[in-house]
């Protein structure tokens, strides 16, 4: 067991990377694939990066408070804008690098944003069609030897370097900036995917993070060990992903950075203590390790296989993750730490806990955190990791709060007999069917979840007379459209046999085309967004009625 008491003071995170240069100086921080090779970036880099950030910002006349904008995918450089912004005192504001033009102009434009660090081709191509829509003027750094045009005016990795030597030769500039920050100034906004509308800035202050991570170290202390190793995939620009970035600044992981396309590949050669992981890739482990002998032995045997056999601390996020994948994992060696929470509350609000889970449950409260359910059974929380309010939306963080000060997250909750939260539904996603029956649709729909042929599932039938379902069959099923059809209908016949009879899908059609976040059908962070589907396919659900 760790001991993290050391840890649970509470301080900009910067702080982490710069408390550790005198123990880990040269030591690895990350791993960084290059071709076939691994590439690594030690502590002292890292650092030196990250003040370079924050001296060019501070030359620059970036102010506390100001908003520095990060466009781009995972990398060592990405780290370092956002931990330089903070150590400069400013707010950085993470875009998810596959946001369209518009989504990326209107963050630009809703944050007013001084800066917009960005790398990739794509991103580049993107911002440069977003800056055309802004009314205000916003200058570009380019990260990781990325390109401009030459009238832009932009920064450059070039003008980073530079900026680190100015700052080692003369670092009081920096330290004085480190030194001033208010804990309960913001320290990054990330704005919601939300399901419907635009999206709202989230501010969070450094106390809310902190806080945050203090109560998740205190319940995850007995899986977590010093000088692990990590395999990062998931994007810095959630929570989640920035949050195992900061853990391992905590913990001196050496962390190597993979993309959603190749981290599973990757899982046995790193063969890591620590990952963290969305449900979709804890399923397509369960069904590797499901793929050969069923015995306890031979499943153990191909966990070890498929992930390096050192897995230790594994969390999963963003979304549920069905009980039997986690009753799987767990037997056959692997416990999967599993919470609740929202971006607005910094994230976490439940956690199980290596010596008190439940697997269908969120986990307990939060030693910091105080829950209660509301007389429709929504979750309402307080808290020192709860925010204060929306970014320049008084309406929307009016309607956030109840009267009393509890934040309303739009979850409907119950408490178990031994004090753990289970999550029936979002409040506004229960469907009310013409016999007056109340039906939380994910409910449902997250019975398909592991199915080898269904990729996802979408219930449609408020106000009608019973349920009926759009069907997404897995992209790289090569099965013959008919034989979809058949598994398809035999699996909906099975779901139906386990639900009550108002709950059953009568009637169903096969979609044609993806669901995808540039069609609009999906949020940043791979969440359904259910009002879009309903309009786009409105017509072919009601044809299910005639």
């Amino acid at each position: 067991m760790e001991d993290v008491s050391h840890l649970l003071e509470i301080k900009a995170a910067p702080r982490a990377v710069f408390e550790r240069l005198a123990t880990h100086r040269h030591r690895v921080r990350f791993q960084v694939r290059t071709g076939s090779a691994w590439v690594p970036v030690t502590w002292g880099q890292f650092a030196l990066q990250i003040r370079g950030v924050a001296r060019w910002l501070i030359e620059h006349e970036v102010e506390a408070g100001d908003r520095i904008a990060i466009f781009a995918q995972n990398s060592v450089a990405w780290a370092s804008a956002a931990l330089g912004a903070q150590t400069a005192g400013a707010v950085f504001v993470p875009i998810y690098p596959a946001s369209t033009p518009d989504q990326v102009a209107y963050i630009l434009e809703h944050a007013e944003c001084r800066f917009v660090f960005v790398a990739g081709a794509e991103q580049l191509a993107r911002l440069d069609k977003a800056r055309a829509k802004l009314t205000h003027a916003i200058e570009v750094v380019a990260l990781e030897g990325a390109s401009w045009p030459a009238d832009a005016p932009i920064g450059s990795e070039a003008s980073i370097r530079a900026a680190s030597a100015r700052d080692a030769a003369a670092p009081t500039l920096v330290d004085a900036r480190l030194g001033a920050i208010d804990l309960d100034a913001p320290a990054q906004m990330l704005y919601t995917s939300g399901t419907s509308g635009n999206p709202k800035g989230v501010p969070l202050t450094h106390r809310n993070v902190g806080a945050n991570g203090a109560d998740w170290m205190q319940c995850n202390a007995p899986l977590l060990a010093e000088g692990d190793r990590d395999l990062l995939w998931l994007p810095m620009s959630h929570i989640f992903g920035f949050g195992e970035l900061c853990i391992g600044n905590a913990l001196g992981y050496e962390t190597y950075l993979a993309s959603p396309h190749d981290v599973l590949d990757l899982l046995p050669e790193v063969a890591p203590q620590v990952f963290f992981s969305v449900p979709a890739y804890w399923e397509k482990i369960a069904r590797a390790i499901q793929a050969g002998p069923n015995t306890a032995e031979a499943r153990s045997d191909a966990l070890r296989r498929v992930t390096g056999g050192r897995l230790r601390f594994c969390l999963s996020g963003g979304a549920g993750l069905k009980v039997e994948i986690k009753e799987l994992l767990h037997a056959s060696g692997v416990l999967i730490i599993e919470g609740y929470g929202l971006t607005e509350t910094s994230p976490t609000l439940t956690l199980n806990r290596p010596g008190a889970f439940r697997f269908d449950t969120v986990g307990k409260i939060l030693p910091s955190v105080e829950l209660k359910l509301a007389d429709d059974g929504e979750i309402l929380a307080r808290g020192p990791n709860v925010f204060a309010g929306y970014f320049k939306d008084p309406g929307a963080t009016a309607a956030a709060f109840t009267e009393d000060g509890w934040f309303c997250t739009g979850d409907i909750g119950r408490w178990t007999e031994d004090g753990f939260l289970q999550i029936i539904d979002r409040k506004k996603d229960i469907l009310v069917t013409a016999g007056g029956k109340n039906i939380p649709p994910a409910n449902i729909e997250a019975r398909f979840v592991d199915d080898p042929v269904i990729e996802r599932v979408v219930v449609y039938g408020d106000a009608r007379p019973y349920l009926v379902a759009a069907i997404w069959v897995r992209a790289d099923s090569e099965l013959p459209a008919e034989e979809h059809q058949r598994l398809v209908a035999a699996r909906v016949d099975d779901i139906n046999k386990e639900l009550a009879r108002y709950e059953s899908i009568k009637r169903h059609f096969i979609a044609d085309g993806p669901l995808t976040v540039e069609n609009g059908l999906l949020t940043s962070s791979l969440k359904l967004r259910r009002k879009a589907v309903y309009e786009r396919l409105r017509d072919r659900f009601e044809a299910l009625y005639a």
